[in-house]
């Protein structure tokens, strides 16, 4: 098929919403579809720079549109619709909920990301009217919390609409051969020893001062951050300085080509989300997230130390991950302690990690995504 990807994230960019965009529709091109996806700003990148930024291989054509903020998303939404339908697509595929209705007053079929609620002063009434239109459309949630929460706002059931639950996915061939811990440590000149890692920003919710706490409770133990903003990076090196803290290790931001080789330095990978997880734009997504990182960290093989929420549940089990209480600094010492002192138990959950990754790869989202669509 010809499908027109619209999304409001900047390409090419670090944060967890464009990575997810580019992923999406480069699965679509990997499939076999003509793929374009369409962006706000001027950048046009080159596709050597979007290649090693997203560490994606096959090409597809990306569009990128001067809007006008003043009118925040229906300027950029406006122009791309008008732009995808110069392509004649046979389907739109956006997470742009604007994009979504605009292109279905056109007559396109349209499938809809959602991640988070509905909100907004305008939101939910644009909501209502995607769910309310004839032409084709689909709505794919991320989690099946978030698809429970959408059905009893918007009694979805009662306007017979198309939700499907698409949890997010990991591109599996870029975790093939991965070394072992202590070798990817010396090929990427890491400290030595026995090393927690933890990829992604340092956003309120992440756990940045719990692994702080672990870091100075446990000086045998190497702590990797990878990632984070810029000036979070700058900030996290002046307070680890100022606290004598030596045994985190902060990168910065890698492209997603070599990140692999960092999550495979860690002989255990961390998710310590806190009760309220904030993104690049705030709000709180506790209770309906599905980090990428919990997919990534599964196919890299290594065991999962993750804060006990209950939408983490949806694809972790006890087989590859030892959960913990959110902020509880006693239980998570005391499991980091245990995974260090206990390699059968590491070997048991990352071998179970690695098979579950096996079932989420971009790949089979997309397909399952377009199955019986159209």
């Amino acid at each position: 098929m010809k499908i027109v990807s619209i999304a409001a994230s900047f390409v090419p960019s670090n944060t967890a919403n464009s990575i997810q965009v580019v992923k999406a529709t480069h699965a679509l091109a990997v499939l076999g579809h003509q793929a374009t996806l369409i962006v706000p700003g001027d950048e046009n990148a080159s596709w050597e720079m979007i290649q090693r930024y997203y560490g994606v291989r096959e090409s597809f054509d990306i569009r990128w549109i001067k809007e006008n903020l003043a009118f925040r998303r229906y300027d950029f939404a406006l122009k791309a619709v008008r732009m995808a339908r110069e392509l004649k697509p046979d389907l739109v595929y956006t997470w742009v909920l604007q994009a979504g209705l605009l292109a279905l007053w056109r007559g396109l079929p349209v499938i809809l990301e959602c991640h988070d609620r509905i909100t907004g002063r305008l939101g939910p009434w644009l909501f209502r009217r995607f769910c309310a239109s004839k032409t084709r459309r689909r709505i794919l949630t991320n989690t099946h919390a978030l698809y429970r929460a959408l059905m009893a706002e918007f009694d979805l059931g009662a306007e017979s609409m198309d939700v499907l639950v698409a949890p997010n996915a990991v591109d599996l061939e870029r975790y093939q051969d991965l070394p072992d811990p202590e070798d990817a440590r010396k090929v990427l000149n890491l400290p030595a020893g026995f090393t927690a890692g933890y990829t992604g920003h340092f956003y309120a919710g992440r756990g940045m001062g719990l692994m702080v706490d672990l870091a100075k409770a446990l000086p045998g133990i190497q702590f990797l951050w990878v990632g984070g903003a810029s000036s979070d990076v700058i900030l996290w090196k002046e307070r680890l300085a100022a606290d004598d803290v030596e045994n985190i290790t902060l990168t910065g931001f890698v492209d997603n080509a070599v990140l692999p080789q960092y999550q495979a330095a860690a002989d255990v990978l961390l998710m310590p989300y806190g009760t309220s997880i904030a993104g690049s734009g705030g709000g709180n997504s506790a209770d309906v997230a599905s980090p990428m990182k919990m997919f990534e960290y599964l196919a890299a093989g290594r065991p999962i130390l993750s804060s006990d929420l209950p939408v983490f549940h949806e694809v972790l089990t006890q087989k590859e991950a030892i959960f913990c209480p959110p902020e509880d600094f006693t239980a998570w010492k005391e499991a980091l302690l245990n995974l260090k002192n206990d390699s059968f138990m590491r070997r048991e959950l990352a071998k179970a990690a690695r098979k579950k990754a096996e079932e989420n790869t971009w790949q089979s989202r997309a397909e399952n995504a377009l199955a019986n669509f159209l």
